[in-house]
């Protein structure tokens, strides 16, 4: 199986591709950032591709937002998922990409075998799904509980509105720009899926859903 790596951490990267191809993979690009994973994609064609959730240049979702951009060009394309973090925000909709099929997302400390590691990338690559169940834990409780998809610095903002307090009071408290508070804000409206209305009866909602959580 040809599979590109895409992995910032470089003894890791290495460690990864020494791994496949002691099992009998080729492994066409082990790469460092998004970007270039884009490219070695569009370059070599693999069936599979492992990746790293951050990697540079901002080292937050990078990984997970190519994954999602690769598999909606190519929803055949294998893709495992392996990280530190459940990034939750992305990782719901990648597992839900192509049907489901050929995707899968395990954490690195939770790995406690080679064979397990390289079984999954078979298992994904053959076009089967495969999750660690802390992954799942973590996706349920975010539907369960629409607080848990907000930033801590979002939550800290709606705490601050569910105090009544403005943009221009929040912003003195948290020491950015009104700007910034609005934005946070916006985000906020989004990510707990309140309706279109006046802005005002959006915080009342943010606020309700704030005391309910």
């Amino acid at each position: 199986m040809r599979v590109v790596i895409a992995e910032d951490a470089v003894l890791l990267r290495e460690g990864l591709a020494g791994l496949l191809e002691r099992f009998g993979h080729t492994v066409v690009a082990s790469v460092g950032d998004a970007p270039a994973l884009i490219e070695a994609v569009a370059e070599h064609r693999p069936e599979a591709v492992v990746t790293d959730v951050r990697m540079p240049p901002g080292f937050t979702d990078e990984g997970l937002r190519a994954a999602l951009e690769l598999r909606a060009g190519d929803p055949g394309l294998a893709v495992l998922v392996l990280s530190q973090y459940v990034e939750q925000t992305y990782a719901a909709e990648l597992l839900e990409s192509g049907g489901g099929a050929g995707v899968g997302y395990l954490l690195k400390d939770r790995i406690g075998d080679v064979r397990e590691f390289v079984d999954a990338l078979d298992r994904v690559a053959c076009g089967g799904t495969v999750v660690d169940p802390e992954v799942v834990r973590q996706l349920l409780r975010r539907r369960r509980d629409p607080l848990a998809r907000l930033t801590p610095r979002e939550q800290e903002v709606l705490g601050l509105i569910a105090e009544g307090r403005t943009n221009a009071s929040i912003s003195k408290e948290l020491f950015v720009t009104e700007a910034a508070v609005a934005k946070h804000i916006a985000n906020i409206f989004t990510k707990l899926d309140l309706p279109p209305a006046a802005d005002g009866h959006r915080r009342v909602l943010a606020v309700l859903t704030y005391l309910n959580g």
